[in-house]
């Protein structure tokens, strides 16, 4: 019997809404039957493991608010997980994504958005990316990205932004319109001058 095996039968038997299946030499969703099913999971861990492809059915689970997907072999995302009524935090950093997928940032309700270690950039954003409304913590650190859309403006409720380790030349001035944004990390990237609107955040420093 898998080790994921066990964690779901276990996990089935006592109703526990916390999945943890970090690090458990998974490859793919078939080697965990009926997780699909199990709808009353609110936590979902998957870190560190061997997964490629995560099926457009993980959105069947309709009250995950923590999905974990860090450090896997992934290079899409189904556009399903955006329709997820609950889910708060997605973490798919340390993967292989170079794209997302269109209608990506149709999020009721995500805070959080990791993205770090992936390879994105500006021009693989879908559009309504920055509609995010809720979000308040994006993670883009470790990509590729050389600008940041304007539309960065729109996150209004954000207060955390890491951008660095990228290929960045300038930021937008439409950053300075991030008014709850309390800290903004822009290390390592190409940048020799900032905007002044810079100056309209309250950083904490």
């Amino acid at each position: 019997m898998s080790k994921a095996k066990k964690v779901l039968d276990e996990a089935r038997e006592i109703q526990n809404p916390e999945l943890d299946l970090a690090d458990k030499g998974v490859s793919t969703f078939e080697e965990m039957p009926g997780l699909l099913n199990m709808i009353n999971i609110t936590r979902l861990t998957l870190s560190h493991n061997k997964i490629q492809a995560v099926p457009p059915g993980l959105a069947n689970l309709v009250n995950l608010e923590i999905l974990n997907l860090f450090n896997n072999h992934i290079t899409e995302l189904p556009v399903s997980l955006s329709q997820m009524p609950k889910l708060r935090i997605l973490n798919v950093g340390m993967n292989k994504l170079d794209v997302l997928p269109r209608g990506f940032g149709a999020f009721p309700v995500l805070e959080v958005l990791d993205l770090t270690y992936n390879n994105l950039s500006e021009k693989n954003l879908p559009g309504n990316f920055f509609m995010m409304e809720t979000l308040r913590a994006l993670y883009l650190a470790d990509n590729d990205f050389e600008y940041l859309p304007p539309e960065i403006g729109q996150l209004k409720n954000l207060q955390i932004l890491v951008l660095r380790e990228n290929d960045l030349i300038e930021l937008p001035k439409e950053i300075g319109e991030l008014t709850r944004l309390r800290e903004l990390h822009i290390q390592g990237n190409r940048l020799t001058v900032l905007p002044p609107e810079i100056g309209n955040l309250d950083l904490r420093v």
